[in-house]
């Protein structure tokens, strides 16, 4: 599944590509139909992303400013919510469009691009309300301009639940999957298995304003990258990760092989419906 990462960059193409002009939207799979329908020919004024949600706004607003995801321009605007889930894609191109396939379940096209969305779990028309409805069940993202970490960090310490389930869990902290998860919590030493009210509020200070690091840096390469510069392999003369996930980590997918720091074995073990990695020698309880 695509972490908060890559709905925070499919915001901005959305933006670049079709932001503050008229639309052709349909539906070739068929069952967007009717939402399509209402939609065609309107402005795309808005794009947002919250987690791993993303929110297309669609009204006859003027059209939109440079720069980060920005609110309606104009009068009512409908909004599209869309959630990837494990199977969803999205493929931009350019013109000409060629003919859609019967399984893209929302194009949006002008006469210099197009963009299709296959298979995701969510793809509603809903309306305001039912957006920030939406927006209450989810915990701050890092990614958000003026998200509160400290709204994380009260359910945080109090709980029980092991630090690696609370940072998969979205209504505690939106957009962190398996790789930021086990990346960041090897970066700053913590045991996946300490439970939240045993991490310290400096602690969760420094894994927020990391993930927010890493995270940014994600938007903008596209790619997952965790480790520090002199950890790299042209810093520690080692072969570059090979797989199809990209990017240099330290234990994620990284199943007994040495830590590149330690040198001890990597461990892994299913939590919270995920497989977990962490290495026990640098992440000491």
């Amino acid at each position: 599944m695509p972490e908060g990462h890559t709905i925070h960059r499919l915001a901005a193409d959305y933006r670049e590509r079709f932001g503050g002009r008229a639309v052709r939207v349909t539906s070739p799979q068929g069952k967007f139909s009717d939402a399509a329908a209402l939609l065609d020919g309107t402005v795309l004024e808005a794009t947002e992303a919250h987690g791993k949600h993303l929110f297309l706004g669609f009204g006859t607003g003027a059209a939109l400013p440079a720069g980060g995801p920005t609110g309606p321009a104009g009068g009512a605007v409908e909004w599209v919510h869309i959630h990837l889930g494990l199977f969803g894609k999205v493929a931009f191109g350019g013109a000409p469009a060629p003919p859609p396939t019967d399984t893209v379940r929302l194009r949006l096209a002008h006469t210099g691009a197009y963009v299709d969305l296959r298979g995701p779990t969510v793809c509603a028309l809903i309306t305001e309300p039912e957006k920030r409805a939406v927006h209450d069940r989810l915990g701050p993202d890092p990614l958000r301009d003026g998200d509160d970490p400290d709204r994380a960090w009260r359910r945080v310490s109090r709980s029980r639940t092991t630090i690696a389930a609370l940072l998969m869990d979205q209504k505690v902290i939106a957009g962190v999957g398996n790789v930021y998860r086990a990346e960041v919590l090897f970066r700053h030493g913590i045991d996946p298995y300490r439970a939240g009210k045993d991490i310290t509020e400096r602690e969760w200070a420094s894994i927020w304003q990391d993930l927010a690091t890493l995270m940014r840096e994600g938007v903008r390469t596209n790619r997952i990258d965790t480790v520090r510069p002199e950890h790299t392999p042209e810093a520690m003369g080692r072969p570059p990760r090979v797989d199809d996930h990209g990017g240099e980590v330290y234990v994620y997918r990284r199943a007994n092989q040495p830590c590149h720091l330690c040198g001890g074995e990597i461990r892994t073990a299913g939590l919270a419906a995920r497989n977990l990695f962490w290495c026990p020698g640098c992440q000491r309880r």
